[in-house]
């Protein structure tokens, strides 16, 4: 967006850096999350402007990223709505700069507790579905993270930290781990090719397995397979 007129001043007006805006949502804390949200407007020029048109611009976009990060991680919509308004009513929390920065400051705050909340409820039992997922698709090449945040109905980045915490490593670290094993059964109990052991656990690629399987083991899936049947 170029330069607009407001009031009697005229500066340029950017996009609230969306990073900035998740990373708070994801992990500020609900002390500080004023001091945050008021560096990320300042970036974006709020602070500085004093127009209507601007802040419902920037305040739209931090609106919308708390909407969609709320639901995430399992508020419901009709909730975040009756506690904030619809997109159509936030204008009139914008009549100042002070009552825009309170409203979203709110808005931040109470993303964060529900995070928080979230987060000791149910971090646990969302990992154990996580890996429960992980446990009987890890065959299926298109397993991700994406994938499973979407079975366990998160947001992939809350997923991701959520996942982190519970467990000390990352989801990718788990899966790779689930496919390791399971190629570990297959190379010393079947006869079947490494190539088509590398399709049996999710990976397409013959040679990435091998590299993925060598880093894990220390040998390659072919060294395995051939210690694995010098001990039977």
């Amino acid at each position: 967006m170029g330069k607009m007129e407001c009031g009697k001043t005229t500066g340029i007006i950017k996009k609230p850096d969306a990073v900035k805006i998740e990373s708070l949502l994801q992990s500020g804390g609900i002390d500080n999350c004023r001091e945050q949200l008021e560096e990320i407007l300042g970036e974006a020029g709020i602070m500085e402007l004093d127009s209507l048109m601007v802040r419902l611009y920037v305040s739209m976009e931090i609106y919308i990223a708390a909407h969609s990060f709320s639901s995430g991680i399992g508020v419901d919509s009709t909730a975040f709505c009756e506690r904030f308004g619809t997109v159509d009513d936030i204008g009139s929390r914008l009549v100042t700069q002070e009552s825009s920065l309170s409203f979203l400051t709110e808005l931040v705050r109470q993303c964060i507790i529900w995070r928080i909340e979230a987060a000791a409820g149910n971090g646990a039992a969302i990992t154990r579905k996580a890996k429960q997922y992980i446990d009987l698709n890890y065959m299926n090449d298109d397993v991700s993270l994406r994938s499973v945040a979407s079975a366990v109905g998160l947001s992939p980045s809350y997923l991701s930290a959520l996942f982190k915490k519970e467990s000390g490593e990352n989801l990718s670290e788990y899966l790779t781990r689930v496919r390791i094993h399971h190629s570990k059964e297959l190379l010393c109990c079947t006869s079947k090719l490494i190539s088509e052991i590398a399709y049996d656990v999710g990976y397409r690629d013959y040679r990435y397995f091998s590299q993925i399987f060598k880093k894990h083991t220390g040998l390659t899936p072919r060294q395995f397979q051939t210690m694995a049947n010098v001990r039977h």
